[in-house]
Protein backbone atom coordinates (compact mmCIF):
# COMPACT_ATOMS: atom_id res chain seq x y z
CA UNK A 1 0.00 0.00 0.00
CA UNK A 2 1.21 3.49 -0.80
CA UNK A 3 2.14 5.86 2.00
CA UNK A 4 1.29 9.52 2.51
CA UNK A 5 4.04 10.97 4.68
CA UNK A 6 2.77 13.83 6.79
CA UNK A 7 4.54 16.76 8.41
CA UNK A 8 2.48 18.79 10.88
CA UNK A 9 3.35 22.37 11.83
CA UNK A 10 1.77 23.42 15.14
CA UNK A 11 1.17 21.31 18.23
CA UNK A 12 -1.58 23.02 20.21
CA UNK A 13 -5.38 22.63 20.01
CA UNK A 14 -5.65 22.08 16.25
CA UNK A 15 -2.45 20.07 16.13
CA UNK A 16 -4.01 17.61 18.58
CA UNK A 17 -7.29 17.44 16.64
CA UNK A 18 -5.49 16.81 13.35
CA UNK A 19 -3.13 14.25 14.91
CA UNK A 20 -6.11 12.29 16.18
CA UNK A 21 -7.51 12.29 12.65
CA UNK A 22 -4.29 10.95 11.14
CA UNK A 23 -4.20 8.21 13.79
CA UNK A 24 -7.77 7.03 13.17
CA UNK A 25 -8.62 7.73 9.53
CA UNK A 26 -7.25 4.52 7.99
CA UNK A 27 -9.45 2.39 10.24
CA UNK A 28 -12.67 3.89 8.88
CA UNK A 29 -11.88 5.10 5.35
CA UNK A 30 -10.77 2.89 2.48
CA UNK A 31 -7.77 4.99 1.51
CA UNK A 32 -5.45 4.66 -1.48
CA UNK A 33 -2.50 5.46 0.80
CA UNK A 34 -1.68 4.97 4.47
CA UNK A 35 -0.97 8.21 6.37
CA UNK A 36 2.42 8.08 8.07
CA UNK A 37 2.99 10.62 10.85
CA UNK A 38 6.55 11.41 9.81
CA UNK A 39 7.42 14.70 11.54
CA UNK A 40 6.02 17.33 13.90
CA UNK A 41 7.12 20.92 14.33
CA UNK A 42 6.60 23.39 17.18
CA UNK A 43 8.40 26.33 18.75
CA UNK A 44 8.74 24.97 22.29
CA UNK A 45 11.04 21.94 22.19
CA UNK A 46 9.89 20.46 25.50
CA UNK A 47 6.23 20.65 24.49
CA UNK A 48 7.07 19.40 21.00
CA UNK A 49 8.78 16.27 22.34
CA UNK A 50 5.82 15.51 24.61
CA UNK A 51 3.35 16.09 21.75
CA UNK A 52 5.31 13.86 19.36
CA UNK A 53 5.54 11.03 21.86
CA UNK A 54 1.88 11.24 22.85
CA UNK A 55 0.50 11.15 19.31
CA UNK A 56 3.15 8.98 17.67
CA UNK A 57 4.98 11.43 15.41
CA UNK A 58 8.19 9.71 14.32
CA UNK A 59 10.45 12.77 14.49
CA UNK A 60 10.34 16.43 15.41
CA UNK A 61 12.01 19.74 14.54
CA UNK A 62 11.60 23.29 15.80
CA UNK A 63 12.17 24.67 12.27
CA UNK A 64 9.22 24.57 9.89
CA UNK A 65 11.61 25.44 7.08
CA UNK A 66 13.40 22.14 7.65
CA UNK A 67 10.13 20.21 7.71
CA UNK A 68 8.84 21.55 4.37
CA UNK A 69 12.15 20.80 2.65
CA UNK A 70 12.40 17.16 3.74
CA UNK A 71 12.33 14.65 0.88
CA UNK A 72 10.52 12.06 2.99
CA UNK A 73 7.40 14.21 3.49
CA UNK A 74 4.53 14.36 0.98
CA UNK A 75 2.08 16.73 2.66
CA UNK A 76 2.24 19.62 5.11
CA UNK A 77 -0.51 20.18 7.65
CA UNK A 78 -0.55 23.78 8.94
CA UNK A 79 -1.99 24.27 12.44
CA UNK A 80 -0.10 27.40 13.48
CA UNK A 81 -1.30 30.92 14.27
CA UNK A 82 -2.71 32.83 11.30
CA UNK A 83 0.38 34.98 10.77
CA UNK A 84 2.49 32.04 9.58
CA UNK A 85 0.00 30.26 7.31
CA UNK A 86 1.02 32.04 4.12
CA UNK A 87 4.82 31.66 4.27
CA UNK A 88 4.57 28.00 5.32
CA UNK A 89 2.01 27.14 2.63
CA UNK A 90 3.91 28.91 -0.14
CA UNK A 91 7.19 27.26 0.84
CA UNK A 92 5.52 23.85 1.07
CA UNK A 93 3.92 24.18 -2.35
CA UNK A 94 7.22 25.26 -3.91
CA UNK A 95 8.77 22.15 -2.38
CA UNK A 96 6.15 20.01 -4.11
CA UNK A 97 4.18 19.21 -0.97
CA UNK A 98 0.40 18.90 -0.78
CA UNK A 99 -0.94 21.52 1.64
CA UNK A 100 -3.68 21.13 4.24
CA UNK A 101 -4.22 24.42 6.11
CA UNK A 102 -6.35 25.46 9.06
CA UNK A 103 -8.83 28.29 8.79
CA UNK A 104 -8.90 31.20 8.33
CA UNK A 105 -6.59 30.59 5.41
CA UNK A 106 -4.35 33.53 6.34
CA UNK A 107 -4.31 37.18 7.43
CA UNK A 108 -6.01 38.78 4.43
CA UNK A 109 -7.13 38.25 0.85
CA UNK A 110 -3.80 39.39 -0.61
CA UNK A 111 -2.03 36.60 1.27
CA UNK A 112 -4.74 34.12 0.28
CA UNK A 113 -4.18 34.99 -3.38
CA UNK A 114 -0.46 34.27 -3.00
CA UNK A 115 -1.23 30.92 -1.41
CA UNK A 116 -3.69 29.98 -4.16
CA UNK A 117 -1.24 30.98 -6.87
CA UNK A 118 1.52 28.93 -5.22
CA UNK A 119 -0.45 25.67 -4.98
CA UNK A 120 -1.87 26.07 -8.48
CA UNK A 121 1.58 26.78 -9.96
CA UNK A 122 3.00 23.74 -8.16
CA UNK A 123 0.10 21.48 -9.13
CA UNK A 124 -0.27 20.15 -5.57
CA UNK A 125 -3.45 19.23 -3.73
CA UNK A 126 -4.71 21.95 -1.38
CA UNK A 127 -7.47 22.22 1.19
CA UNK A 128 -8.73 24.80 3.68
CA UNK A 129 -9.79 22.99 6.85
CA UNK A 130 -13.35 24.24 7.23
CA UNK A 131 -14.26 21.06 9.08
CA UNK A 132 -17.92 21.97 9.62
CA UNK A 133 -18.61 21.28 5.95
CA UNK A 134 -18.13 17.64 6.91
CA UNK A 135 -20.71 17.52 9.68
CA UNK A 136 -23.17 14.94 8.27
CA UNK A 137 -26.19 17.03 9.33
CA UNK A 138 -24.87 20.03 7.38
CA UNK A 139 -24.07 17.83 4.41
CA UNK A 140 -27.67 16.63 4.56
CA UNK A 141 -28.86 20.25 4.68
CA UNK A 142 -26.78 20.96 1.56
CA UNK A 143 -28.35 17.98 -0.22
CA UNK A 144 -31.85 19.11 0.72
CA UNK A 145 -31.20 22.66 -0.48
CA UNK A 146 -29.70 21.42 -3.77
CA UNK A 147 -32.73 19.16 -4.29
CA UNK A 148 -35.07 22.13 -3.90
CA UNK A 149 -36.68 21.03 -0.65
CA UNK A 150 -36.34 24.56 0.74
CA UNK A 151 -37.32 26.27 -2.51
CA UNK A 152 -35.74 29.68 -2.98
CA UNK A 153 -33.64 30.61 0.04
CA UNK A 154 -34.63 33.97 1.54
CA UNK A 155 -32.69 34.11 4.83
CA UNK A 156 -29.40 32.76 6.20
CA UNK A 157 -28.91 33.66 9.86
CA UNK A 158 -25.85 32.56 11.85
CA UNK A 159 -24.64 33.09 15.37
CA UNK A 160 -21.43 31.71 16.83
CA UNK A 161 -21.27 32.19 20.60
CA UNK A 162 -18.46 31.42 23.04
CA UNK A 163 -17.73 32.86 26.49
CA UNK A 164 -14.09 32.06 27.23
CA UNK A 165 -13.06 35.75 27.33
CA UNK A 166 -15.82 37.01 29.63
CA UNK A 167 -13.46 36.86 32.62
CA UNK A 168 -11.40 40.10 32.64
CA UNK A 169 -8.59 38.15 34.36
CA UNK A 170 -8.14 35.84 31.36
CA UNK A 171 -4.57 36.56 30.23
CA UNK A 172 -3.40 38.20 27.03
CA UNK A 173 -2.61 35.62 24.31
CA UNK A 174 -1.69 35.71 20.63
CA UNK A 175 -5.36 35.80 19.65
CA UNK A 176 -5.57 39.33 21.13
CA UNK A 177 -2.86 40.62 18.79
CA UNK A 178 -3.99 41.80 15.36
CA UNK A 179 -0.44 41.40 14.04
CA UNK A 180 -0.50 37.65 14.71
CA UNK A 181 -4.22 36.79 14.53
CA UNK A 182 -5.47 39.28 11.93
CA UNK A 183 -8.76 39.64 13.83
CA UNK A 184 -10.49 38.28 16.92
CA UNK A 185 -13.80 36.45 17.10
CA UNK A 186 -14.36 37.53 13.51
CA UNK A 187 -11.62 35.56 11.75
CA UNK A 188 -11.76 32.69 14.21
CA UNK A 189 -15.54 32.16 14.26
CA UNK A 190 -17.13 34.11 11.40
CA UNK A 191 -14.71 32.30 9.08
CA UNK A 192 -16.76 29.17 9.74
CA UNK A 193 -20.16 30.76 9.24
CA UNK A 194 -19.08 32.67 6.13
CA UNK A 195 -17.80 29.45 4.58
CA UNK A 196 -20.99 27.60 5.53
CA UNK A 197 -23.06 30.39 3.99
CA UNK A 198 -21.14 30.05 0.73
CA UNK A 199 -21.45 26.25 0.91
CA UNK A 200 -25.20 26.27 1.58
CA UNK A 201 -26.53 29.45 -0.03
CA UNK A 202 -23.99 30.94 -2.44
CA UNK A 203 -21.74 33.92 -2.98
CA UNK A 204 -21.93 37.17 -1.04
CA UNK A 205 -22.70 40.43 -2.80
CA UNK A 206 -22.23 43.09 -0.08
CA UNK A 207 -22.03 43.48 3.70
CA UNK A 208 -22.27 46.09 6.45
CA UNK A 209 -20.76 45.53 9.89
CA UNK A 210 -19.95 46.71 13.40
CA UNK A 211 -17.41 45.45 15.93
CA UNK A 212 -16.81 45.81 19.66
CA UNK A 213 -13.91 45.42 22.06
CA UNK A 214 -15.30 44.92 25.58
CA UNK A 215 -12.01 44.63 27.50
CA UNK A 216 -9.40 46.91 25.96
CA UNK A 217 -6.31 45.57 27.73
CA UNK A 218 -5.29 42.35 29.45
CA UNK A 219 -2.38 41.23 31.61
CA UNK A 220 0.21 38.75 30.45
CA UNK A 221 -0.02 35.33 32.08
CA UNK A 222 2.95 36.11 34.36
CA UNK A 223 1.38 39.41 35.42
CA UNK A 224 4.44 41.37 34.30
CA UNK A 225 2.56 43.90 32.19
CA UNK A 226 -0.69 44.75 30.49
CA UNK A 227 -1.07 44.83 26.72
CA UNK A 228 -3.77 46.42 24.58
CA UNK A 229 -6.31 44.15 22.88
CA UNK A 230 -6.10 45.06 19.19
CA UNK A 231 -8.75 42.68 17.79
CA UNK A 232 -12.52 42.48 18.06
CA UNK A 233 -14.24 40.70 20.92
CA UNK A 234 -17.47 40.66 18.89
CA UNK A 235 -18.32 41.23 15.22
CA UNK A 236 -21.82 41.59 13.80
CA UNK A 237 -22.76 42.05 10.15
CA UNK A 238 -25.59 41.90 7.66
CA UNK A 239 -25.21 40.54 4.15
CA UNK A 240 -26.80 40.43 0.72
CA UNK A 241 -26.22 37.33 -1.39
CA UNK A 242 -25.95 37.33 -5.17
CA UNK A 243 -28.95 35.00 -5.54
CA UNK A 244 -31.21 37.38 -3.61
CA UNK A 245 -31.06 36.01 -0.07
CA UNK A 246 -30.19 38.17 2.93
CA UNK A 247 -28.24 37.21 6.01
CA UNK A 248 -27.23 38.16 9.54
CA UNK A 249 -24.05 37.03 11.30
CA UNK A 250 -22.80 37.45 14.85
CA UNK A 251 -19.62 36.12 16.44
CA UNK A 252 -18.64 36.83 20.03
CA UNK A 253 -16.49 35.40 22.80
CA UNK A 254 -18.60 37.24 25.39
CA UNK A 255 -21.80 35.15 25.19
CA UNK A 256 -21.90 34.20 28.86
CA UNK A 257 -22.95 30.56 29.26
CA UNK A 258 -22.36 29.56 25.65
CA UNK A 259 -19.32 27.36 25.08
CA UNK A 260 -19.30 26.55 21.36
CA UNK A 261 -22.77 27.47 20.17
CA UNK A 262 -22.95 27.77 16.38
CA UNK A 263 -26.56 27.97 15.18
CA UNK A 264 -27.77 28.35 11.59
CA UNK A 265 -31.29 29.23 10.44
CA UNK A 266 -32.05 28.91 6.72
CA UNK A 267 -35.53 29.97 5.61
CA UNK A 268 -36.75 29.18 2.09
CA UNK A 269 -39.95 29.59 0.11
CA UNK A 270 -40.86 25.90 0.56
CA UNK A 271 -39.15 24.94 3.79
CA UNK A 272 -36.56 25.73 6.46
CA UNK A 273 -33.70 24.03 8.28
CA UNK A 274 -32.09 24.81 11.64
CA UNK A 275 -28.75 23.47 12.89
CA UNK A 276 -26.96 23.74 16.25
CA UNK A 277 -23.33 22.61 16.47
CA UNK A 278 -23.76 21.62 20.12
CA UNK A 279 -26.27 19.03 18.83
CA UNK A 280 -24.32 18.20 15.69
CA UNK A 281 -26.11 14.92 14.95
CA UNK A 282 -29.45 16.67 14.51
CA UNK A 283 -31.13 18.80 11.84
CA UNK A 284 -34.48 20.54 12.27
CA UNK A 285 -36.61 20.64 9.11
CA UNK A 286 -39.94 22.26 8.22
CA UNK A 287 -41.73 21.58 4.93
CA UNK A 288 -44.68 23.48 3.48
CA UNK A 289 -45.54 20.37 1.47
CA UNK A 290 -46.71 18.58 4.62
CA UNK A 291 -50.43 18.49 5.32
CA UNK A 292 -51.40 21.71 7.11
CA UNK A 293 -52.73 19.81 10.10
CA UNK A 294 -49.39 18.01 10.44
CA UNK A 295 -47.00 20.86 9.73
CA UNK A 296 -44.25 21.63 12.20
CA UNK A 297 -40.51 21.38 12.63
CA UNK A 298 -39.31 17.78 12.72
CA UNK A 299 -36.02 16.72 14.27
CA UNK A 300 -33.93 14.48 12.01
CA UNK A 301 -31.35 12.38 13.85
CA UNK A 302 -28.61 12.20 11.22
CA UNK A 303 -27.21 8.76 12.06
CA UNK A 304 -28.67 6.54 9.32
CA UNK A 305 -26.35 4.79 6.88
CA UNK A 306 -28.15 6.68 4.10
CA UNK A 307 -26.94 9.98 5.56
CA UNK A 308 -23.64 11.52 4.37
CA UNK A 309 -20.53 9.78 5.76
CA UNK A 310 -22.42 7.88 8.46
CA UNK A 311 -21.77 4.54 6.72
CA UNK A 312 -18.14 4.91 7.92
CA UNK A 313 -19.23 4.73 11.53
CA UNK A 314 -21.82 3.12 13.81
CA UNK A 315 -25.38 1.68 13.68
CA UNK A 316 -28.32 4.15 13.56
CA UNK A 317 -28.73 6.20 16.71
CA UNK A 318 -25.08 5.88 17.72
CA UNK A 319 -23.95 9.47 17.43
CA UNK A 320 -20.59 10.77 16.26
CA UNK A 321 -18.66 13.72 17.70
CA UNK A 322 -16.81 16.91 16.83
CA UNK A 323 -13.50 15.11 16.32
CA UNK A 324 -15.00 13.00 13.52
CA UNK A 325 -15.24 16.05 11.25
CA UNK A 326 -11.43 16.17 11.10
CA UNK A 327 -11.24 12.47 10.26
CA UNK A 328 -13.70 13.09 7.43
CA UNK A 329 -11.69 15.91 5.89
CA UNK A 330 -8.33 14.14 6.32
CA UNK A 331 -9.77 11.07 4.61
CA UNK A 332 -11.04 13.12 1.67
CA UNK A 333 -7.78 15.05 1.41
CA UNK A 334 -5.53 11.99 1.33
CA UNK A 335 -7.73 10.28 -1.28
CA UNK A 336 -7.75 13.38 -3.50
CA UNK A 337 -3.99 13.96 -3.18
CA UNK A 338 -3.14 10.38 -4.17
CA UNK A 339 -5.60 10.35 -7.08
CA UNK A 340 -4.62 13.82 -8.30
CA UNK A 341 -8.19 15.08 -7.90
CA UNK A 342 -9.50 18.36 -6.46
CA UNK A 343 -10.93 18.43 -2.95
CA UNK A 344 -13.14 21.06 -1.36
CA UNK A 345 -13.07 23.45 0.36
CA UNK A 346 -9.80 24.33 -1.35
CA UNK A 347 -7.60 27.42 -1.24
CA UNK A 348 -9.98 29.19 -3.62
CA UNK A 349 -12.72 28.71 -1.04
CA UNK A 350 -10.30 30.03 1.57
CA UNK A 351 -9.68 33.09 -0.59
CA UNK A 352 -13.39 33.74 -1.16
CA UNK A 353 -14.01 33.50 2.57
CA UNK A 354 -11.12 35.85 3.29
CA UNK A 355 -12.50 38.41 0.83
CA UNK A 356 -15.73 38.49 2.84
CA UNK A 357 -13.87 38.67 6.16
CA UNK A 358 -11.77 41.57 4.87
CA UNK A 359 -14.85 43.42 3.65
CA UNK A 360 -16.53 42.98 7.04
CA UNK A 361 -13.49 44.43 8.84
CA UNK A 362 -13.40 47.33 6.37
CA UNK A 363 -17.08 48.02 6.88
CA UNK A 364 -16.74 47.98 10.67
CA UNK A 365 -13.96 50.55 10.42
CA UNK A 366 -15.59 52.78 7.81
CA UNK A 367 -19.27 52.39 8.75
CA UNK A 368 -20.58 51.66 5.26
CA UNK A 369 -21.71 48.87 2.95
CA UNK A 370 -18.81 47.15 1.19
CA UNK A 371 -19.13 45.19 -2.05
CA UNK A 372 -17.58 41.72 -2.32
CA UNK A 373 -15.39 41.00 -5.39
CA UNK A 374 -17.01 38.66 -7.91
CA UNK A 375 -13.92 36.43 -8.17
Amino acid sequence: MKEMNVGIIGTQFMGRAHSNAFLDVEYYFDLPAKPVMRAACGRNKENLISFSQRFGWQSYDTSWENIVQRDDIDMIDICTSNLTHMPIAVAAARSGKHVFCEKPLCMNAAEARKMLDAVQDAGVCHMTAFNYRRVPALMLAKKMIDEGKLGKVHHFNAVYYQDWLVDPQFPYIWRHDIKEAGSGAHGDMNAHTVDLARFLVGEFEAITAMQKVFIEERSLADGSQKKPVTVDDAMIFMARFRDGAVGTFQATRFATGRKNYLRLEIFGSEGSVFFNLERLNELEYFSRSDEVAEQGFRNILVTESAHPLIDKWWPPGHIIGWEHTFIHEVGDFIAAAVKGEPVYPDFYDGLRCQQVLDAVSQSAQEGKWVEIPEN
